[in-house]
């Protein structure tokens, strides 16, 4: 009989380390999906704010086009969506018309606001 016990010399501390990788994988796997989690909570938000900002310009290129209040705020709303807050500032030539909606956060039972303005001189 051999001293590792019928063992070959490298076996020795094989039972040693079973389910090692396991357990790694258990404690390493939360970390990964909640900074998954967070990259994609990050993107929501960049492309929601990306749609306050078109649609703010959208209104105010309607609005600069002597359009009414009801056609610039049609027009938002086909980009951003009908939960969009709109604001439209008239101040003689110029036009400005401002975008917010809120991004729902399931985790922190809150909300992020986004928003977004342009500016435009009403043409002749």
């Amino acid at each position: 009989m051999s001293p590792t016990g019928g063992r070959a010399a490298g076996e020795v501390g094989a039972d040693a380390e079973r389910g090692a990788v396991t357990a790694e994988l258990a404690v390493g796997l939360p970390a990964v999906v909640l900074a998954l989690l967070l990259v994609l909570g990050v993107a929501a938000a960049g492309v929601g704010q990306l749609r306050c900002g078109q649609g703010a310009r959208v209104g105010a290129r309607v609005a600069t086009l002597g359009e009414d209040d009801e056609a610039v705020r049609a027009a938002v709303r086909r980009v951003v969506g009908d939960e969009a807050s709109i604001t439209i500032d008239r101040d003689g030539s110029w036009v400005t018309v401002r975008v917010s909606t809120g991004l729902p956060v399931p985790v922190l039972d809150a909300a992020v606001t986004l928003d977004g303005a342009a500016t435009g001189w009403r043409e002749p």
